[in-house]
């Protein structure tokens, strides 16, 4: 089992950067396939990316391939996610779920963080 903890959520300008935290308990994330979504009031749930159990991040959604960057630090049981050059369609709520084994079948998910990137 594990438990995951966001953080790093905020407020920015338009142009700058944030990067998230997911930091899980209980599993190393080495053991996960670890995805970020987010979801925007009114909107329905987007991917954002993933990374997989060998450590490569798969892919990344069009609308933020090029900006956001998805790493792990085995060390620190922490999946990132950076986030450059934010725009104001960014704003979003932002989850990060766990895939044990790189399965289908999400074990936990984050409480979500909230970005907000302003004009």
């Amino acid at each position: 089992q594990v438990q995951l903890v966001e953080s790093g959520g905020g407020l920015v300008q338009a142009g700058g950067s944030l990067r998230l935290s997911c930091a899980a308990s209980g599993r190393t994330v080495s053991s996960y396939a670890m995805d970020w979504f987010r979801q925007a009031p009114g909107k329905e749930r987007e991917f954002v990316g993933n990374i997989g159990r060998s450590d490569v991040s798969a892919y990344y959604a069009d609308s933020v391939k090029g900006r956001f960057t998805i790493s792990r630090d085995n060390a620190k049981n922490t999946v990132y996610l950076q986030m450059n050059s934010l725009k104001p369609e960014d704003t979003a709520v932002y989850y990060c779920g766990a895939r044990m084994g790189g399965g289908s079948t999400y074990d936990a998910w984050g409480q979500g963080t909230q970005v907000t990137v302003s004009s």
